[in-house]
């Protein structure tokens, strides 16, 4: 009885950090990822590309991409598809799209774009590493990452840098150097950002004092 309660406990914690996360992850992608084209990997960098080319928002786009993969996850994985990634996906799926209606921009917030890149790094890996920390993810190319590790001996994690990488290089193609470069920058800095903060969030201290 008691161990039901801390479980249940436990699971309405995990849904509450999830939202809470996804909120931090949904407001770095808006706010400071698509208005300045910054196109580090993953479906939101990918969404910012496509905007360049299709006549569609990138909320939109990535609401599209995150939805169409979430399916797949389905389609592949069946019941033991993670609720709590469909759960996460779904509000930085949507997220986006309702802050288009809600908060339209049309340019960045600042004129100070490295400060924006710093906001564009941070919230975003924040909220991956309290997902990964919790046994979660948000979804969209970690599904791809699934997936590739389910059917095949593909090096997931070079698999998706290199998609990462290619999506960068999108990015200096379809915009300019610039954003290229912020958007590389990006790239290298988030998985730094992500491990740090995962570290720091398990961190114990403790001390050993030796007397007589």
């Amino acid at each position: 009885m008691i161990h039901r309660i801390y479980k249940h406990k436990q699971q309405i914690y995990e849904y509450i950090m999830f939202t809470i996360a996804s909120i931090v992850m949904v407001i770095g992608i808006y706010f400071f990822k698509f208005p300045n084209h910054f196109s580090f990997g993953g479906v939101s960098g990918l969404s910012i590309v496509l905007s360049e080319l299709l006549p569609q928002t990138p909320g939109y786009i990535n609401l599209v991409i995150n939805i169409v993969l979430l399916i797949l996850g389905f389609v592949v994985f069946g019941k033991n598809f993670g609720v709590k990634t469909t759960y996460i996906t779904l509000l930085v799926s949507f997220g986006p799209s309702i802050l288009e209606h809600i908060q339209p921009m049309d340019g960045p917030l600042t004129n100070q774009p490295v400060l924006e890149l710093m906001f564009a790094i941070a919230l975003p890996a924040f909220a991956s590493a309290v997902f990964f920390n919790l046994g979660a993810s948000s979804g969209g190319t970690d599904i791809v990452a699934m997936i590739l590790k389910k059917y095949t001996k593909v090096d997931i994690g070079t698999a998706l840098f290199m998609s990462d990488v290619f999506i960068v290089i999108s990015a200096c193609l379809v915009f300019n150097v610039e954003t290229g470069l912020f958007s590389l920058v990006g790239l290298l800095a988030k998985s730094l950002v992500v491990d740090e903060t995962i570290e720091n969030i398990n961190l114990a201290k403790y001390f050993t004092i030796i007397c007589n």
